[in-house]
């Protein structure tokens, strides 16, 4: 059984910033990347930021709010995934998912509350 629990989420003023974490567990054969997602209330659920990886390197995708403003790393392992949102703003609310690249195993989402 896989399973992703996301952390680091929590409100902040706007302008402010916040490094969220993610880390993959169990049964799991090969990582192809991770990647973050997000649903506001009300809204269907949209790609925030991606990583992959390669033999050559990493490659990172960002979404058009999140470029300039955040930033996708894994860590030492490639079942652990970061993502360093800094000028936070109140568009940001939101819960913020996890997910192995190419499979369908989520994690259950963390809280991120920007207040104006």
């Amino acid at each position: 059984q896989v399973r992703l629990v996301e952390s680091g989420g929590g409100a902040v003023q706007a302008g402010g910033s916040l490094r969220l974490s993610c880390a993959a567990s169990g049964s799991i054969s090969n990582i192809f990347g991770m990647g973050w997602h997000r649903q506001a209330p009300g809204k269907q659920r949209e790609l925030v930021a991606v990583i992959t990886y390669g033999g050559s390197g990493d490659s990172t995708l960002y979404a058009q709010h999140a470029r300039g403003r955040f930033t996708i790393a894994r860590g030492n392992a490639k079942n652990t995934v970061y993502l360093q949102m800094n000028n936070l703003k109140p568009e940001d609310t939101a819960v913020y998912y996890c997910n192995l690249v190419s499979t369908n195993f989520w994690g259950q989402g963390t809280q991120v509350t920007v207040s104006s």
